[in-house]
C-alpha cells in the first residue's frame, strides 16, 4: 500500500487542531471538485487524496492510529487484538513485546509477518489468522449543489478508489453523514467487512438561505411597484412563482409562501417554507423626465 502523508494533502502540519483540517479540506475540496474541474485527472486524483486524508484526520481514534502505525492504521485494532492474544497464550515465557522501531517499513514488515508471513512463532502465527476480524469502517465526505440535495437522485461516488452508486435522499442536510453497510474495509481471516460513513457537504450556490427545511430570499422589487402596488414574479425551486404587492408596501415587508421551501428528509409530499423579504430598489440616474415628474411629487408632500 502506498504511503499518502495526509497531513501534506491538506497543506498543514502535526499539531493542526480538528478546526484546521475541517477549514484547509473545504477550501482545497472547492478547488479541486470535480465540477470545477472537468476531465482533469490531475484534480480527480487530488480530490480523492483529499476526501481520504479527511476520513482519517478528521476522526480522532484514525489520527491517533495514522499518527502512530503509518500506512498500516487500519490493522491497528487486529494488530492489538493479535498482541493481546499472544499475551495471554504464552505462560511462564513472559508478555509479548515489540522493540522495533515506528518507521513505514518496520510496521510494514511487522503486519506481514504477523499476517501470515515469517519472524514469529507459528503458534502466534495460526492464532492470529484463525481470529476473524470485522473489515475498518471508511468515513468520507462528499459535496453536492444545493440544488441536488433538493430531488432524491442517483448518484455515484469515488471512495479509496471505489466507485459506489447510492440514491442520495431528498432535503439532506450539510454536514449529516449516512451509512453504507459492507462498503468498509475488507474484513480479515473472513471476518465481516466494515461500513461507509459518508458525510454530505451542501455547497449552497443559490441566492437561498437554508435552514433546515426553511428557505430564505431576498427580493428586489422596483420603487414604483412598492408605491402603486403591482404584481411581480419570483423564482423557487419549484418553479416560478407570482405574487402581488399592496400599494405602499415598504422596505422589509416579509411574506411566506407555504410549502415553497426544502423537503423534510425522507418524509415524501413533506416542504418547509419559503420567507421572502421584499428590498425596495431605489432608480439610478434620472432622465430629464422622471426627475420632472419626481419633483412634481414633492410638492404633494409625498
Amino acid at each position: 500500500m502506498e504511503f499518502i502523508d495526509y497531513y501534506k494533502v491538506l497543506g498543514i502540519d502535526k499539531s493542526a487542531s480538528a478546526a484546521d483540517i475541517k477549514k484547509a479540506y473545504r477550501k482545497l475540496a472547492r478547488k479541486y471538485h470535480p465540477d470545477v474541474n472537468p476531465n482533469d485527472k490531475d484534480a480527480e486524483l487530488r480530490f480523492k487524496q483529499l476526501n481520504e486524508a479527511n476520513e482519517v484526520l478528521s476522526d480522532p481514534e484514525k489520527r491517533k492510529k495514522y499518527d502512530q502505525y503509518g500506512k498500516d492504521w487500519m490493522h491497528a485494532e487486529e494488530f492489538e487484538k493479535a498482541k493481546a492474544s499472544q499475551q495471554y497464550s504464552q505462560s511462564g515465557s513472559g508478555p509479548f513485546t515489540y522493540s522495533g522501531g515506528t518507521s513505514e517499513e518496520d510496521f510494514s514488515d511487522f503486519f506481514e509477518s504477523m499476517f501470515g508471513g515469517g519472524g514469529f512463532g507459528g503458534g502466534f502465527r495460526s492464532r492470529s489468522q484463525s481470529a476473524k476480524f470485522r473489515g475498518q469502517d471508511y468515513n468520507a465526505s462528499v459535496s453536492i449543489p444545493l440544488k441536488e440535495a433538493y430531488t432524491s437522485h442517483k448518484r455515484t461516488f469515488t471512495v479509496n478508489n471505489s466507485n459506489i452508486r447510492i440514491t442520495v435522499p431528498a432535503g439532506i442536510e450539510d454536514g449529516q453523514t449516512i451509512k453504507i453497510k459492507g462498503h468498509g474495509g475488507p474484513g480479515v481471516n473472513g471476518g465481516p467487512k466494515g461500513d461507509l460513513y459518508l458525510t454530505f457537504q451542501i455547497l449552497n450556490d443559490s441566492d437561498f438561505k437554508r435552514e433546515g427545511a426553511n428557505l430564505y430570499k431576498t427580493q428586489q422589487i422596483p420603487l414604483i411597484k412598492a408605491v402603486l402596488g403591482g404584481e411581480i414574479t419570483i423564482d423557487t425551486f419549484d418553479g416560478m412563482v407570482k405574487l402581488k404587492l399592496s400599494p405602499g408596501t415598504k422596505n422589509g415587508t416579509k411574506v411566506k409562501l407555504k410549502g415553497k421551501g426544502f423537503p423534510v428528509y425522507k418524509k415524501e409530499g413533506s416542504f418547509g417554507d419559503l420567507f421572502v423579504t421584499y428590498e425596495v430598489s431605489l432608480p439610478g440616474k434620472l432622465t430629464p423626465e422622471q426627475e420632472r415628474l419626481f419633483r412634481e411629487l414633492e410638492k404633494t408632500g409625498l
